[in-house]
């Protein structure tokens, strides 16, 4: 044990939005139970560059009795746990998981969710996430649910859905995301659900081109939805 310099976190500020861990190379840091903890003394350099990337002030150095940095176990860390691709916010909800439906039922209807992973936003999706491998993947303009009232029973049943928006998100961002996708995870098939207003054709364009540049043998199937909720084509 030795004196030095070592992160402290303040709970009670702390809104787990993940944001310090992205800035700590040693990986020291860990969201738990929607907070950030300190994974171990031992990783943490106390050089303090996640400091400021905490939006709500929760990280400080502290001065206290603590053992000492050890660049081996951090080497040896980093390799047991590989950091997971950049998201672009740290937020808990974005944590990978599979989903078992869950059944609603009232006095007219039993419904079904056939949503089978989280995330679903194209933006959070770690081009290494396990279920995306070897999947029929539905890449879904965000508007397309609220027009479609069948969007479960009709395409989510047995499809890995992806969610993004081509006229406000970043469609660099999107092309380069979705070449990786289909290079990586080899999809069976490709099927896209983009809204019938001009704004929506970017989608279509997008996956079309990642198609076209890494796996132009995939099926790729596209409709589009009118906005009284028919399927075009």
């Amino acid at each position: 044990m030795e004196r030095r310099k070592v992160i402290h976190i303040d709970e009670e500020k702390c809104s787990g939005c993940g944001q310090c861990l992205t800035a700590c190379a040693e990986g020291a840091l860990q969201i738990v139970d929607g907070v950030a903890r300190l994974v171990s003394e031992v990783y943490c350099d106390g050089l303090g560059d996640c400091l400021g990337e905490c939006p709500e002030g929760a990280l400080t150095l502290e001065a206290r009795e603590a053992e000492a940095f050890d660049e081996a176990a951090v080497r040896a860390h980093l390799a047991e746990s590989p950091a997971p691709d950049p998201l672009p916010c740290g937020c808990p909800g974005s944590q990978l998981r599979t989903i078992t439906a869950a059944c609603s039922e009232s006095a007219e209807q039993s419904t079904v969710s056939k949503l089978g992973h989280w995330p679903v936003q194209l933006r959070l999706v770690p081009r290494s996430a396990p279920f995306l491998a070897d999947a029929d993947l539905l890449i879904c303009a965000d508007c397309v649910p609220f027009a479609v009232p069948d969007l479960h029973d009709r395409y989510l049943d047995g499809r890995v859905v992806l969610v993004g928006c081509p006229k406000f998100d970043d469609l660099g961002e999107y092309q380069e995301k979705l070449r990786s996708i289909v290079c990586e995870a080899k999809p069976r098939s490709i099927t896209v659900l983009r809204m019938e207003v001009p704004c929506c054709a970017g989608l279509k364009r997008l996956v079309e081109d990642a198609r076209s540049a890494v796996a132009s043998d995939r099926p790729l199937t596209v409709h589009v939805v009118g906005v009284d909720g028919e399927v075009r084509t």
